[in-house]
């Protein structure tokens, strides 16, 4: 049974740090090539906030770049976020998704979300 069991979500004060990570277990033998993290305020759309692949080249919305830092560990197949000077813009609920190739065909999976909340 596949499982992203994302963590580290919780409440700060603007300006504060948390750490997030994602750990993922039960896949299938494919090829995994990018981890990422998206997020969902409440009444908006899951947006995109940052990805790392294999070759651990990383990419961030503009919103959170030079805030946030994506880093994995690929032994452990786990990625991790850590957010410093989050904003009250940052609170949403946080998700880890991994995308694969199994063969010729694409596979992604997702974290049931951990929820972060940035009060001003």
């Amino acid at each position: 049974q596949v499982q992203l069991v994302e963590s580290g979500g919780g409440s700060v004060q603007a300006g504060g740090s948390l750490r997030l990570s994602c750990a993922a277990s039960g896949l299938p033998a494919c090829d995994y090539h990018t981890m990422n993290w998206y997020r969902q305020a409440p009444g908006k759309e899951r947006e995109f906030v940052s990805a790392i692949n294999a070759a651990s080249t990383t990419t961030y919305a503009d919103s959170v770049k030079g805030r946030f830092t994506i880093s994995q560990d690929n032994a452990k197949r786990t990625v991790y976020l850590q957010m410093n000077s989050l904003k009250p813009d940052d609170t949403a609920m946080y998700y880890c998704k991994i995308d694969g190739v199994c063969g010729v065909r694409s596979r992604n999976y997702w974290g049931q979300g951990t929820q972060v909340t940035v009060s001003p």
